[in-house]
């Protein structure tokens, strides 16, 4: 049984969200939720497989709050890096 957990981030301004995780981050919106005109916005976004929801919504979740995401590339070139660092320096010969 297939399961996924989707973090839910804290947003106070529409246009500075989504200046940061479409235009900077390349994700992009999924779909948008309002009950009416007065109602805080909720909004999914998604990018290779990365799905967060975003909300105004004042009960959702703190300023505060931290997660972790590594897509396999961030950790190839993590583990590639430590293998030139931990390697044994070799001279060059002629």
């Amino acid at each position: 049984m297939p399961t996924s957990v989707v973090p839910i981030f804290r947003i106070f301004d529409y246009e500075k969200a989504v200046e940061f995780y479409v235009t900077w981050l390349g994700f992009k919106i999924d779909w948008e939720h309002k009950f009416d005109e007065e109602s805080p916005l909720y909004i999914q976004v998604s990018r290779d497989g990365i799905v967060l929801h975003l909300s105004e919504h004042h009960g959702d979740r703190s300023q505060s709050s931290d997660y972790s995401i590594r897509p396999p590339m961030v950790t190839y070139l993590l583990h590639r890096l430590v293998l030139i660092v931990t390697s044994p320096v070799r001279p060059l010969v002629n």
